[in-house]
């Protein structure tokens, strides 16, 4: 009988250490693992510790320079985090970037300090120098598997990479994932598959969306989907693919052709299977023609995909500065043009390429007390004369702005549509919000979002020709300001808190991350930030 007990006390030890190491695995429910927190690129999370009482409290507890050379515009990724780690100074919570000089960086979320770092090595060159299209640089964001304590991210050699989370060290791959230097959008990962998707033809890629099944590390298996018979129609919205509850992948795409006879899917919504990336649907606006014209590509406001009610729907635009509500299940309807909602224009009158209408990535927020559910876009450049009239402002927005609809029913179809909420006060170039617990955070980036000193495609005769006039990456750095960090009130606007001149350099084309109460950040100068409450209240 004593053997018995024993032995029956020796296997309920080994089942504790199984459970807390399966738990020290996975993630908890304030982590940030991906871009916008989810495969669904909400922006939202359950974190609990900051609110719309406390957030006015916030300051910077850390910045840390880490060694990584920017490369034209790219510098360092938006930062991920993961709490409970394993690492050889103890379980800590780590903060997460990946370096435009092809180094990654793991630092400790308490003090900032760098606990390993990773340089890749590669075998190949670039065909061609680097500007602000093809930066020749890291630019997806990685994303995290916690159940195998991995971090997986994109090289400049296109290999993809599974990094321990502690340690650094290779778990998975290298496996050549996309084109040597093609340009790669953030990462996401879902039942054991990586997801991104490419554009501008960087390294002569044709764009497309690709996945590897990660699954088993000696066998991993690739799947592509190209849109289109030629180059162009890029997929760059900053989130990447975006995955659905219902399990579809979602992308849009830029300028291009559109005739599906020849497989060519230009200014569209897009729908594909998963893991094997076959097209199964897509909404393709009435006026994809002007889209093309004045190269108001889709991709650069983003995607998200969420539910509402009964309803499993994705949201999302570009620079012409429409919102596009639609369904997850059927995109278009029958014929593939019909829409649930698109606002009216609400900025860009001048249809600029550059400077104006939506960048960034929305996000999503479902406040728990009400039910209501949220939907933020942002903005660039002043107000359109069509914008629909919204019951709350903050003042004059000259330079952008967040909007804030709310998701309702139609009374008359049942169907959901976007009603119109709150514009923000000024940003000078807001970046994708992110939400939590009733605050909504998001940067002025403080860039120059000038490319070239004639505005217009229409001016050059050839790519040569346009590349000869773009600005330098000294002359766009010329005309930045330090990003600033702001937090308003979720359900309102208002503003609540700005960090004023904490951060010392502009950011381009990033994102924030949020754990326990602190607040993530990185600047062009490859600067990490981290704000928390005063007095260590987090």
């Amino acid at each position: 009988m004593a053997a018995g007990r024993i032995a029956l006390k020796h296997w309920l030890l080994l089942g504790v250490i199984l459970l807390l190491s399966l738990y020290s695995g996975r993630a908890s429910a304030a982590d940030w693992p991906t871009f916008g927190h989810d495969p669904q690129r909400s922006g939202s999370t359950e974190e609990a510790v900051l609110s719309p009482e406390n957030v006015s409290g916030l300051e910077l507890e850390w910045a840390t320079q880490v060694d990584n050379v920017p490369l034209a515009l790219n510098s360092l990724t938006a930062p991920l985090v993961a709490s409970k780690v394993v690492t050889s100074q103890g379980t800590r919570t780590v903060v997460y970037v990946a370096g435009s000089s092809d180094t990654f960086f793991a630092l400790d979320a308490q003090d900032g300090k760098v606990l390993w770092s990773r340089t890749f090595d590669a075998a190949v060159l670039p065909a061609d120098e680097s500007f602000f299209l093809c930066p020749n640089a890291i630019n997806a964001t990685p994303t995290i598997d916690r159940d195998h304590a991995i971090v997986y991210t994109i090289a400049r050699d296109g290999k993809l990479y599974g990094l321990d989370l502690g340690s650094g060290v290779t778990k998975f791959g290298p496996f050549q994932f996309i084109p040597a230097f093609a340009k790669a959008w953030s990462l996401n990962f879902y039942e054991g598959v990586i997801y991104t998707s490419t554009s501008q033809a960087c390294g002569g890629d044709r764009s497309g969306i690709y996945s590897m099944d990660v699954t088993d590390a000696m066998h991993p298996i690739i799947h592509e989907l190209v849109i289109r018979q030629g180059f162009g129609g890029g997929m760059w919205g900053r989130g990447g693919v975006v995955i659905g509850k219902n399990h579809r992948l979602y992308a849009s795409t830029g300028d291009g052709n559109f005739d599906p006879t020849v497989h060519d899917y230009g200014s569209s919504f897009l729908a594909a299977t998963m893991p094997d990336l076959r097209l199964v649907d897509y909404y393709t606006p009435l006026n994809w023609k002007d889209i093309n014209k004045h190269d108001l590509d889709l991709p650069s406001g983003g995607l998200v995909a969420f539910s509402y009610g009964q309803h499993d729907l994705v949201a999302g635009g570009g620079k012409e500065a429409v919102v596009y509500l639609l369904r997850a299940d059927s995109l278009g309807d029958k014929d593939h043009q019909a829409a649930l909602d698109i606002t009216t224009p609400l900025a860009n009158d001048a249809k600029e390429l550059e400077k104006k209408g939506m960048w960034g990535a929305p996000a999503v927020w479902k406040e728990n007390k009400s039910g209501q559910t949220w939907l933020y876009v942002t903005v660039w450049g002043p107000l359109s004369k069509d914008a629909p009239p919204f019951p709350v402002t903050n003042g004059e927005v000259p330079h952008g702005c967040l909007m804030a609809f709310n998701v309702v029913e139609n009374a008359k179809t049942g169907q959901p549509i976007l009603r119109p909420a709150w514009i923000s006060p000024d940003f000078n170039l807001p970046d994708p919000p992110i939400v939590a617990n009733g605050v909504l955070f998001a940067l002025a980036t403080g860039e120059n979002p000038q490319q070239t000193h004639v505005q217009g495609l229409h001016h050059f005769n050839s790519v040569q020709e346009w590349k000869k006039n773009l600005l330098t990456t000294d002359e766009r750095a010329a005309g930045t300001s330090p990003a600033v960090l702001y937090a308003l009130d979720a359900k309102t606007g208002k503003l609540l808190y700005q960090s004023g001149n904490a951060m010392k350099t502009w950011v381009h084309f990033s994102g924030l991350a949020i754990d326990d109460g602190r607040v993530y950040a990185v600047d062009h100068s490859s600067r990490i930030y981290c704000f928390g409450l005063k007095g260590g209240q987090n």
